[in-house]
């Protein structure tokens, strides 16, 4: 019989949906160890105070990890039965390494691979960039575009998926 706390749960949901509070409930519900890897980077001031807001909502009880680069490489040195991981944010992740121009079909795909794997339970979050108008420049076209790949390779193997809107999560696969 399959584990019920095994397999990766993938969270979409657009700016300001609910998806990391939702998130952060089914990591509660677990009562495992809980790691939080925040792959944000603080560019400025207002990004600062965001991340800042984000770990006192959080409250204790986290172990955070920042990984703006190698979240594959931080997911492997986490992995372990007893754990559960959120990530929070995949598109910042996405944003991340396209500015380091990385190569974003192979970082996807790596991570792909770790979630068949993985002996924690990972709960990863991402906002929904693709329902909205056609960007107006080529970098957003292609981030729109690495993200929707990257969604649909998440989706695949994720033992659950949910798209969040008003708060309200909607359950799409599991």
């Amino acid at each position: 019989m399959e584990n019920p706390l095994s397999g990766a749960v993938l969270v979409l949901g657009g700016a300001r949906s609910g998806k990391s509070a939702f998130a952060e409930r089914l990591v509660g519900e677990t009562g495992l160890s809980r790691h939080y890897i925040a792959t944000g980077r603080a560019w400025d001031d207002e990004m600062l105070e965001r991340i800042a807001r984000h770990r006192a909502d959080r409250g204790d009880g986290w172990q955070t990890h920042e990984e703006p680069i190698d979240l594959v490489g931080r997911l492997e040195a986490l992995d372990a039965a007893g754990h559960v991981i959120l990530v929070d944010c995949l598109t910042l992740w996405v944003t991340n390494l396209m500015m380091e121009e990385r190569p974003i079909s192979d970082e996807s795909a790596r991570l792909a691979a770790h979630l068949n794997r993985a002996r924690a339970k990972l709960v990863l979050v991402s906002n929904e960039v693709g329902l909205g108008i056609v960007p107006e420049n080529r970098m957003a076209r292609d981030f729109r575009d690495h993200a929707g790949r990257l969604h649909q390779a998440i989706a695949q193997v994720a033992r659950e998926v949910y798209f969040v809107a008003a708060g309200l999560p909607l359950k799409m696969k599991g």
